[in-house]
């Protein structure tokens, strides 16, 4: 039946009212909504606000902090570890060299989610709260290794609310920024693993000496572990603590399916102590002079930092070397120093290559890589400048042979100054090699000044001498200004040149450098040609000399080695006396000795660290050129040491003493006027002396033999010259061996001549060392038959004995004289057979004198 229109107004009616009877209540819970809506989006904004208040000051992600400040580790030359440089000790690894087995311990005992968070975990995070609401805040941690990365590379340790809030919010960055292996990777190098050092891979090479790969099971649990609490856990000192530290990392990589628990249990039960290996405590003390240069070195090279990129570098050090130099400078079984205040520098290297050695910073050095006498001082250098600056150049530049005569003599600068010989003395003409073995002064001056200030500034500063300025007091090593001067390398550098044939090398302590990516970067200078060979040669020539008696260097020499080496000592100046009360001219403020051979070359200097501290004469002063042979003879036993080889640029000349300018000697000229000396090729000199030029020879020589007195008497003429001092050398032959005498006067008289014999005679003339050629002559002493006759027709034999004219007695009808003697121009007595001649023609044997 169909509604009516009034009942369906009326149905509609009522719909309407139970509808508005129905939003009344939706109405209250619209308004609580609304106020959990409004106190949510303020707690939202309280939230973000006290989280932007808090994470305000984090620091930003750097990626420079995020590199890890890794030492340096420097090689000797064989290769062998000496020393590590930084501030922390790190052995850096690569992910893809991080073996599965360590990184499985890792993620077991520290993060075993990490590969499934962004950062932070929720579900550790939970965990942890509960354990901070029931036990105090900071009981428990729920930090990933990305947090972890972020709290070693930028937040201190401290347990705050700001700090962990700054921390989510750093790895959260670090999560977006980097991918999870080089996370991993950071953290694995990051981590601090007890004495001094950081990284896994540090940890494996100090506790089982050896790398990341191979690593056994509980090895690697064991490194796992450590990070937690690394002095703890230190496997040398608390084998107890660490062994139930890796049992823990063993029992968590089992729960978490990384390992079975038979292979837990069957590393559970190897002591922590079974392969750990011996502490190795590495003494870089030694070391640390050398140290000094490798880091001046590489802070050369560019852009390295050796204290923090990790670099591998590779030096020429010579440990055994630097070890003996430590003992001379630092003990007394080698020298006998004046007190424990006396000081030191010593260089050693290479003179082919450059290479340093050895390197003796100081004695008795108290503070690591201190003040290094050897690199870092700059004293002046005496007379040890002198081949330097002063004859290397005349060489180089003038042509000089090692004769050139120069005039020791008492000279003054070009400013007016007086200077003088070290003894007050002067020789008068002398050569440059001998200037150079006495050490005398005014030769060098005026070397230098023949070669002109500018020039020996140039060749100097090749050979590595640092000049700013040069003035003539240079020439003996017054610097003048005492911070102006050199150091013991430096001044090996400049010597190694001359042993190097006048090829120079800067001294260098690194070979190449490897960073932590392997590039590898060779870091040798280059050599260069920095004088002739024929320079550098006659230097080393002159040099040996220095250690040859009278010679300024005979305490340095080394028997049997071929050494070329210069002594230098410095002056105080009469100021200087008198400011710091010093009364004796014999002291001096430094001693120095530099020499070579062909495989070493070494320079040391000696003093004291104030200036105003003289060294006292004596053996004191010696004390550089006892260090240098004791050094030099250490490094050269058991190796072959070849002399100094002649290049052809230099030939030997024959110079007569004394000539000036220098001239060869001639045919005349005796032995005894000549020295031997080098030349460069084709500057030899081309005079030849005339001093000893042929003077005019004896003549009319005569020798007349008189029976009766059974002698010679010899006589000859001479033009002498007006006042010449004319000697006449006499030389008789019997034809088997010569006598020679000298004589004034111009008659000899030849006592005693064997019968029977002839002499040949020679007289020459010597005036003030010229000869004059021989003139010569002869005489037959007649037989005993030729001067008696017998009565009889008879030939009889007879024997007869005397002493000076004998008779002899024969036994036939005759009897005669017997002469005889060694000696026959002489009158002394003698032994000798003679032969009687008697009236009968007989023969007789006599003893005469």
């Amino acid at each position: 039946m169909a509604e009516s229109r009034e009942e369906r107004r009326k149905k509609l009616q009522q719909s309407k009212g139970k509808q508005k009877a129905k939003k009344k209540p939706s109405g209250i819970v619209k308004k609580i909504l609304l106020v959990l809506v409004a106190l949510g989006i303020i707690g939202i904004l309280a939230g973000v606000g006290t989280f932007a208040y808090l994470v305000k000051d984090t620091p930003k992600l750097d990626p420079k902090l995020l590199k890890d400040p890794i030492s340096s580790k420097v090689l000797d030359k064989d290769g062998d570890l000496i020393a590590e440089v930084g501030s922390e000790n790190r052995e850096y690894v690569n992910y893809k060299d991080i073996p599965k087995l360590l990184e499985n311990a890792v993620l077991a005992v520290e993060d075993v989610r990490f590969y499934k968070h962004h950062g932070l975990d929720p579900i550790r995070l939970a965990g942890a709260v509960v354990a901070n609401f029931r036990e105090g805040f900071g009981s428990e941690g729920a930090s990933t290794i990305t947090q972890q990365v972020i709290k070693n590379s930028f937040l201190t340790p401290e347990k705050t609310l700001k700090r962990k809030v700054q921390e989510a919010w750093m790895a959260y960055q670090l999560e977006q920024k980097y991918t999870k292996h080089q996370i991993f990777e950071m953290y694995v190098n990051k981590v601090y693993v007890s004495k001094g050092s950081h990284g896994l891979a540090t940890a494996a090479k100090i506790y089982y000496g050896k790398p990341l790969n191979e690593l056994t099971l509980p090895e690697a649990a064991q490194l796992a572990g450590m990070p937690q609490s690394p002095n703890s856990y230190n496997p040398f000192d608390h084998p107890d603590l660490a062994e139930k530290r890796r049992n823990i990392v063993l029992m968590l990589m089992e729960q978490h399916g990384y390992i079975t628990k038979e292979e837990m249990e069957e590393a559970q039960s190897v002591p922590v102590t079974a392969t750990l290996v011996k502490e190795e405590v590495i003494d870089e003390k030694p070391y640390d002079s050398f140290v000094d240069a490798v880091i001046d070195e590489v802070e050369e090279q560019g852009d390295f930092d050796i204290f923090s990129d990790g670099l591998t570098i590779h030096t020429t050090l010579d440990k055994n070397a630097q070890l003996h130099v430590n003992t001379i400078l630092n003990t007394d079984e080698v020298i006998n120093y004046p007190d424990a205040e006396f000081q030191a520098g010593i260089a050693l290297i290479d003179t082919k290559t450059g290479e340093i050695r050895a390197i003796g910073g100081g004695r008795n050095q108290e503070v690591s890589r201190g003040f290094n006498y050897a690199i870092d001082t700059q004293r002046q250098p005496g007379s040890t400048i002198k081949p330097v600056l002063d004859y290397a150049p005349a060489i180089e530049y003038l042509n000089w042979g090692t004769y050139q005569t120069i005039e020791d003599k008492p000279i003054k600068y070009s400013t007016g100054q007086e200077f003088g010989n070290w003894d007050n003395k002067y020789m008068g003409a002398i050569s440059m090699r001998t200037a150079l073995q006495y050490s005398r002064n005014t030769p060098a001056v005026q070397a230098l000044q023949q070669v002109g200030l500018e020039k020996a500034k140039e060749f100097a500063i090749n050979l590595g001498i640092p000049l700013k300025e040069i003035y003539e007091s240079y020439a003996i090593g017054g610097f003048g200004d005492k911070t102006v001067g050199v150091s013991p390398l430096q001044m090996a550098g400049a010597y190694s040149a001359f042993g190097n044939n006048g090829t120079y090398t800067k001294p260098y302590a690194v070979k190449k450098i490897v960073l932590r990516d392997g590039t590898v970067l060779d870091t040798a200078p280059e050599s260069k040609v920095v004088m002739k060979d024929s320079t550098a040669f006659m230097i080393t020539d002159m040099l040996k000399s220095v250690l040859v008696s009278p010679g300024t260097g005979t305490a340095a020499k080394v028997p049997g080695l071929p050494i070329a080496g210069k002594t230098g000592t410095t002056n105080y100046s009469e100021a200087d006396m008198k400011k710091w009360n010093i009364t004796s001219s014999k002291v001096v403020p430094d001693a120095w000795f530099a020499g070579y051979t062909t495989n070493y070359t070494a320079a040391v200097w000696t003093g004291y660290s104030s200036i105003k501290t003289p060294i006292q004469p004596g053996a004191d002063q010696k004390i550089a050129q006892l260090i240098f042979k004791n050094l030099m003879e250490y490094v050269s036993k058991d190796i072959k040491t070849p002399d100094f080889s002649v290049p052809d640029s230099v030939q030997k000349v024959r110079i007569e003493k004394g000539s000036k300018p220098p001239a060869l000697a001639s045919e005349f000229t005796p032995n005894s006027e000549v020295i031997t000396e080098y030349a460069v090729k084709g500057h030899a000199p081309k005079a030849v002396s005339e001093k000893f030029n042929k003077i005019a020879a004896p003549s009319n020589p005569q020798a007349v033999y008189d029976a009766g007195k059974n002698n010679v008497t010899l006589t000859w003429d001479y033009n002498k010259q007006d006042n010449a001092n004319v000697q006449f050398e006499i030389t008789v032959s019997d034809g088997i061996e010569p006598n020679t005498s000298t004589v004034t006067e111009r008659v000899v008289t030849l006592q005693n001549p064997t019968p029977g014999t002839t002499y040949s005679i020679t007289i020459t003339a010597i005036i003030d060392g010229k000869r004059s050629d021989p003139a010569a002559t002869s005489v037959q002493i007649p037989s005993p038959q030729q001067e008696e006759t017998d009565d009889g027709n008879g030939t009889e034999n007879g024997n007869g004995t005397g002493n000076g004219n004998g008779n002899g007695n024969g036994n036939g009808n005759g009897e005669g004289d017997g002469t005889g003697g060694d000696e026959p121009v002489t009158t002394e007595p003698g032994n000798g057979n003679g032969n009687g001649n008697g009236n009968g023609n007989g023969n007789g044997n006599g003893n005469g004198g």
